[in-house]
Parts: structure tokens; sequence; C-alpha cells
């Protein structure tokens, strides 16, 4: 579905609050550096005071993959909710398929997440994702994903 995207990159943590209802801690998405019809690519600064490290793992601090995955569904629905038909609803998770994690996330790590349109009907739509930290995959999935008012 080829619908207006109503804003466009990049967008800072500020903007995205204006978009997605997340708030820290929760907000796993710091930045959206492109964003087109059918692909958005986003990233996630890792760094040591993350909340999660405190108990995932002490003293070998990795970021839990279904962290990682709701990183990849918040771009996934800053996407979404970028298109004008969807201004001031919210995306919901749905599903996850394929989910696959090659290598640790860590403190001092960007994580850059691209995430592509697979299909998209009015309320509800699938995406493929990867995260990346450097040239490395560090997880990649398929998402489903549904858009409701708020």
């Amino acid at each position: 579905m080829s619908e207006n995207i109503i804003v466009s990159a990049p967008l800072d943590a500020r903007q995205i609050m204006e978009i997605l209802p997340h708030r820290p801690p929760f907000l796993l998405v710091d930045r959206i550096v492109e964003l087109q019809d059918n692909i958005i690519i986003g990233e996630k600064c890792v760094t040591i005071n993350e909340p999660f490290f405190q108990g995932h793992f002490p003293g070998f601090p990795v970021m839990p993959g279904v962290l990682i995955l709701e990183a990849m569904a918040q771009i996934g629905a800053v996407h979404a909710l970028s298109r004008e038909h969807n201004r001031g609803r919210i995306a919901f998770l749905a599903g996850v398929d394929d989910a696959r994690f090659r290598r640790a996330v860590v403190p001092g790590d960007l994580l850059r997440i691209e995430m592509i349109n697979i299909h998209q009907r009015r309320n509800a739509g699938k995406s493929s994702g990867q995260a990346f930290v450097g040239d490395k995959l560090a997880a990649e999935a398929v998402l489903t994903f549904t858009i409701g008012d708020k």
C-alpha cells in the first residue's frame, strides 16, 4: 500500500516520541536515519546505563533478544504510523516469525535496524527486519503488526 508518508528522516528521539507512545526507559529507538515508502532504518545507541543490564547479566551485560525484537517493532511502528491515514493511531506487535539471534549486543554498540515493508493493508501489515552492529548481523525476524485507534 503506497500512502503519503507525512514525516521525513532524519528523526531524533523527540520527533519519534511525537509518533510513538513509548517513553524511556521503554523507548528503544534513538534516531531514524532513513524513511522511504518500503524501508525504514533506525538506530539504538546501547549504553551501560540501560536498566535491563542490571540483571541481564551482572558482570556480563547483554541486551536481551526480546528487547532487540521490541526495538525492531518500534522502528516498524514509526514506519507504519508515518503514513497519512495512520496519523494519531497506535501500532501493536501481533506476531514474530523466523527470529534468529546471530551475535550479542553489548554496551557501546550502535544497533542499526533495517525494516522492509513486506505488505500493509489499512489496519495490519508485515515487515522483515535485520539488526546490525557495524556490518555484522545481530538479529533478524519477520514481524506482524496491527494498527488501532488510541
